[in-house]
Formats: structure tokens, sequence, C-alpha cells
């Protein structure tokens, strides 16, 4: 606990509060958190592939079942306003910054 007092990027808060924030989108769209953050990965061309760990046959068919959720502008709009491109709330202070998270025409896919 010493370290998270020294060192920023050892703090929850930003990690917990973006993530009540999705939370509170995907309810508002209507959809399990899972699907709105796997929605969000395929949609992204900085992404080649979305790993998923199924433990059971129902957690996969669970899974699956949000590849077939897009996302719309909208939506991606505020995923953005809630952690903005360029930003990361777990990065640490020596972490790369990809060209996608500074540049958000990088960062989806073209329809």
């Amino acid at each position: 606990m010493r370290r998270a007092g020294i060192f920023k990027h050892l703090n929850d808060e930003r990690r917990i509060e973006a993530a009540e924030r999705f939370a509170e989108l995907a309810g508002e769209v209507g959809l399990p958190l899972h699907h709105l953050a796997l929605a969000f990965v395929t949609a992204h061309p900085g992404v080649s592939a979305a790993m998923v760990g199924a433990r059971t046959m129902a957690h996969l068919d669970d899974l699956l079942a949000g590849l077939d959720v897009r996302l719309s502008a909208d939506v991606l709009d505020r995923i953005d306003e809630i952690v903005p491109p360029g930003t990361d709330v777990g990065r640490l202070d020596q972490a790369y910054q990809p060209p996608a998270l500074q540049q958000p025409s990088l960062r989806r896919r073209a329809a």
C-alpha cells in the first residue's frame, strides 16, 4: 500500500470511475458490459484480434453473441468521452503511446 502513495499508476480510482461509467453506458444502450467492450475493440482498427477467456460453453456462447453487436458513432463518441483517445486510465509512466491513441481517425474501421 505504501507504493500506491508513491507511484500514481498504482491508483485504481481512475479505473473504477471509468468502469462505472462504462457500465452505465452499457445499461443505457441495452447491452451487457462485456458485449459493449467486445464491440468496441472489434470496431477499433488498431485491434487485430479480440481474445475471450470463456470457462464454460455457456460463457463462450454469451461472449460470441457479442460479436454481432455494432456500435453507432454516437456510442463510440460517448466511449471516447469516458476515456478520450490518447489517454489510458491504467497507463504506466513509461508506457508507449501508439498513434491510434493519439489520432482519432485511426481508431475506427471504415464503414
